[in-house]
């Protein structure tokens, strides 16, 4: 039997089979080379940037658990998305998203652009008659990100991937606010998703890595012997830590995903908010799509505060439970300030064109019980 349920892939996908000793749990395998016994008489590993056991175990659970074929496992979200790149050939164009993480944009356009040649367009993709009208000739990629990040806009997977499915471009989702547990790409379409497996996969913030997933034979053929070439893979010990995180992700995001639905609920009516994001609130233009599409609102909350720098600040420094920190999606809750931190890398006027302006904050909800989180934030808006 193979179940289809999340809970239990989350624990049960892929080969995890320790050959050696039968272990529960995939040992780490630090090896960088493996023994042959004879020309032409290798085994299932030769060298380690082509493959590890500890890195096939997580690879083969993440392949299932996004409904995949292929996984490759990164060292980075980053390198995961560059390694997407290197699909396209020189000189390409890119449909991407609008407001995308800042992260993608400076990779896009200080880099890829620059040693590449590749043109990116930024497109409300929900717009498909906008879409449509800037698919060109050498058009050879759609860039998904939904939601986005930080201001939580969706992006109809579907929609899209069947114009780019008629238009014969790949298309690109970055799933990482969400996981398998929470929407799948690939169902509904997708090519490729992209992970940075530092976040919720991961789950404990304690790792760095990514991903790229696919179900497509040729493409997956494509991404290994790019991953093999490129280099930018997991190491062992990152890729036991994401899987040992995974096995709860279940557990997590649904408490996660519950918080986060009060939180947002909490903060839409507080006279010190003057903008709430979170799609599973009725009152977020996409409600709809993120009923039909994902399974609740996310683990990430996004306000803008009434005020300036000085409010910010002064709210930051009363917080308790909620930690300022780079990062998202792990167990303690986390507070992100947009403007100097995911999207420093952008100008202010780059920023405010995409609605993040100095007073917008990103809650990444944790674990923790609810009413303690809800008491933080009320002291730090008092």
């Amino acid at each position: 039997m193979k179940s289809k349920n999340i809970a239990t892939l989350a624990i049960h996908g892929g080969d995890q089979h320790d050959k050696g000793h039968h272990a529960i749990f995939p040992p780490i395998t630090t090896a960088s080379t493996f023994i042959q016994t004879n020309l032409g008489e290798g085994g299932d590993f030769c060298y380690a940037r082509c493959g590890n056991p500890t890195r096939h175990a997580y690879e083969t659970a993440l392949a299932a658990l996004e409904g995949g074929i292929y996984a490759t496992a990164t060292a980075s979200g980053m390198a995961a998305t560059a390694l997407a790149m290197e699909l396209l050939p020189k000189d390409a164009h890119v449909i991407v998203m609008c407001g995308v993480y800042g992260g993608t944009y400076r990779l896009f356009e200080k880099l890829r652009r620059n040693t590449s040649g590749i043109e990116f367009e930024y497109i409300n993709l929900n717009d498909l008659a906008a879409v449509e009208a800037a698919i060109r000739d050498n058009t050879q990629m759609i860039w998904i990100e939904t939601p986005t990040n930080p201001l939580l806009e969706l992006v109809d997977i579907q929609a899209i991937c069947k114009l780019a499915q008629e238009k014969n471009i790949l298309t690109c989702v970055d799933n990482t606010f969400s996981t398998a547990w929470n929407q799948q790409p690939l169902a509904l379409g997708a090519d490729i998703v992209m992970l940075s497996t530092s976040k919720y996969i991961g789950g404990h913030s304690d790792l760095i890595g990514g991903a790229l997933i696919t179900n497509k034979p040729e493409l997956a053929e494509k991404i290994d012997f790019i991953k093999t070439t490129v280099g930018a893979v997991a190491s062992p010990f990152d890729a036991y830590l994401a899987l040992r995180g995974m096995k709860t992700l279940d557990v997590r995001m649904q408490r996660q995903c519950d918080n986060a639905q009060q939180i947002a609920t909490f903060l839409e009516n507080h006279p010190a908010v003057v903008e709430v994001h979170y799609p599973g609130l009725a009152s977020h233009p996409q409600f709809e799509l993120c009923q039909r599409q994902m399974r609740t609102g996310g683990a990430v909350v996004t306000i803008r505060l009434a005020g300036d720098m000085t409010t910010v600040k002064s709210f930051i420094g009363k917080l308790q439970y909620f930690v300022l920190a780079e990062s998202l999606g792990g167990v303690e809750s986390m507070l992100n300030h947009s403007a100097s931190m995911s999207h420093g890398s952008m100008t202010p006027e780059e920023r405010e064109a995409i609605g993040v302006f100095d007073t917008t904050l990103r809650l990444s909800v944790g674990i923790e019980d609810i009413n303690d989180l809800i008491a933080d934030l009320t002291h730090a808006l008092a």
